[in-house]
């Protein structure tokens, strides 16, 4: 928890601020019981009907003083505490934007959607509370004993026994409803996990009709995060009750023995009735600690694991002494590199040698679970390889900044992801600054300007999210259109063409032809069609090389490639 108060840092003179008001307002709180016991033993005993006008009036100007800032903390706090809640936020998003793909993963995208909003919401909360209550609490609870005790020192020995009373319970509690907390996050991780899988699912799960399957998986979620939720509060509950007991034991034994003192001529009745408001006082601040006590421990369960995300340290990252590039073209060579995930036995790629030239198109083909997806997210560096090098422009990929290899780089997912928002802006997103002439230039190329045309709003045309209200081959050729505006010097298609029918496959690849130049082109596909046109095919199985030529050159000596050709050959269409 202490380690994610260093954002604080920006609001010290926020945070000094509420401190002194703080201070301040409470010692007004605690004078006024010694203004009330002047006014019974003073002004009332000696009949001073101006003493108590005057003490009073006294009393109303310390009072609207004390609401005045008490507003003006809670206002403070409650703009530090938000203000804290934005930075951790944006650290937290900065931070997973540097991840590489294999500590994105770790995590899971579900439980950082939890930890950047419930879990940062839990500790702005407890901060807001903290920021009002953790300074007045403690100044209220030493003001008054010390207050308490110069009224009577004889009576005061009623908070030996209540106080240690009143400390157990909250201990007692604590230690039960503590654990809860962690349980009770791990509940709403595993809760918009099934949520988001559904969602994103919902057609599968529909098609499948495994609506009532997925009813009852989110029902037995959501049933075991209402029962833990449930527990947390029946043990908190008990807390409210039980210091209300022990405050009114407390203040039975005050008046009871107090009302002996006065009988016996030891104590004043406005020394009573001040010493009950002073008792009143302490029990609150121990009230107020106490449920800072419960909530804390929450808001560290959450901290822990808005820290585990904020300490990751990216393993891809930038070489202190970058390597500078120039060229308007991009050669990449691969140079007996070998990868493999996190945790896996076999590599998903393993001893690939190719070189991939300006103006020529190289494409990768091969089975299910070749490694062809793998191999070209190593370009971008996507995944840092184990061995081996990756070359642009004869220059190690990791002697580069990240930010000037990906510039050089159209990337086209082997899942097209589109944003919310019109065709346009998402066709922009590979460059920001493009036309509207340059986009449809894009489009035009991309083959999708007539779906587009065809659009009340053209290209102002709003996409939902995840491009929903889009068919699989419109978002493909627009994903195509987002590479294209950018004019990089490297294009990657990874099996990019996946969804379009031949007829658009083969004019995309004539249009790409012209719009790419001297680019350098790596293609990844299923279909033999498309990479049969390709300056040098290179064929993985399993994850490693199994040749490399031109279509004719395969079809003639390889077996691998010949197997992929007989096995897509059908009726009327010829390798």
């Amino acid at each position: 928890m202490l380690s994610i108060l260093k954002y604080l840092k920006p609001y010290k003179l926020q945070v000094s601020l509420i401190i002194v008001l703080t201070l301040i307002g409470t010692l007004l709180e605690l004078y006024l019981p010694t203004l009330m016991a002047d006014v019974v033993d003073i002004g009332i005993v000696n009949n001073d009907i101006p003493y108590i006008l005057r003490t009073g009036l006294w009393m109303l100007v310390c009072a609207i003083f004390a609401i005045g800032l008490t507003v003006l903390v809670n206002f403070f706090a409650s703009r530090v505490a938000m203000g804290f809640g934005k930075d951790v936020r944006r650290k937290l998003f900065v931070n997973v934007e540097n991840f590489s793909l294999q500590e994105f993963e770790k995590i899971g995208p579900a439980s950082l959607i939890t930890r950047s909003t419930n879990d940062v919401k839990q500790i702005q909360d407890v901060l807001n509370m903290m920021l009002r209550m953790m300074t007045r609490a403690p100044l209220m609870l030493l003001g008054g004993i010390i207050l308490a005790v110069s009224r009577d020192q004889t009576l005061s020995l009623i908070f030996i026994v209540a106080l240690p009373v009143l400390a157990l319970t909250i201990y007692l509690i604590s230690r039960k409803a503590i654990p809860l907390f962690g349980e009770l996050q791990k509940k709403t991780d595993r809760l918009n996990l099934l949520l988001r899988e559904s969602l994103i699912g919902t057609r599968v799960v529909r098609a499948f009709n495994r609506v009532e399957f997925e009813k009852k998986r989110f029902n037995q979620a959501n049933e075991e995060f209402r029962d833990t939720g449930i527990r947390v509060n029946k043990i908190i509950s008990f807390l409210f009750p039980s210091m209300m007991i022990i405050m009114n034991f407390t203040n039975i034994a005050i008046v009871w023995f107090g009302a002996i003192r006065i009988d016996a001529g030891a104590m004043q009745v406005g020394n009573l009735m001040a010493f009950l408001q002073y008792s009143m006082m302490i029990l609150m601040s121990l009230i107020m600690l106490s449920f800072a006590f419960i909530m804390i421990p929450r808001a560290q369960a959450s901290a822990k694991r808005v820290n585990e995300v904020l300490l990751i340290d990216p393993d891809i990252k930038d070489p202190e002494q970058a390597k500078a590039e120039t060229g308007a073209h991009a050669e990449v060579e691969f140079k007996n590199v070998t990868f493999r995930y996190a945790g896996a036995e076999k590599a998903a790629v393993e001893d690939i040698s190719f070189l991939a030239k300006p103006g020529e198109t190289t494409a990768i083909i091969g089975s299910t679970g070749a490694g062809k997806t793998s191999l070209v997210q190593l370009i971008p560096r996507f995944y840092d390889i184990e061995s081996g090098s990756i070359l642009v422009n004869g220059i190690d990929i990791r002697e580069m900044k990240q930010h000037t290899l990906r510039e050089k780089i159209g990337y086209v997912p082997q899942k097209a992801s589109l944003f919310s928002g019109t065709i346009a802006e998402n066709v922009r997103f590979g460059a920001k600054d493009a036309t509207d002439q340059e986009v449809m230039d894009a489009l035009q190329t991309a083959q999708a300007i007539d779906f587009v045309n065809e659009k009340e709003d053209g290209i102002n045309t709003y996409i939902e999210q995840a491009g929903s209200n889009l068919s699989g081959g419109q978002k493909q050729r627009l994903a195509i259109a987002r590479a294209l505006v950018r004019k990089p010097e490297i294009y990657i298609f990874d099996d990019s063409f996946s969804a379009l029918d031949y007829k658009t496959d083969a004019k995309l690849r004539s249009a790409l032809k012209e719009e790419t130049g001297n680019s350098t082109i790596i293609l990844v596909a299923q279909r033999v069609n498309t990479v049969m046109d390709a300056d040098r095919i290179i064929v993985l199985n399993e994850g490693k090389l199994a040749g490399i030529g031109t279509h004719e050159e395969l079809l003639k000596d390889n077996t691998i490639y010949q197997e992929i050709v007989e096995s897509q050959r059908t009726e009327g269409e010829s390798a």
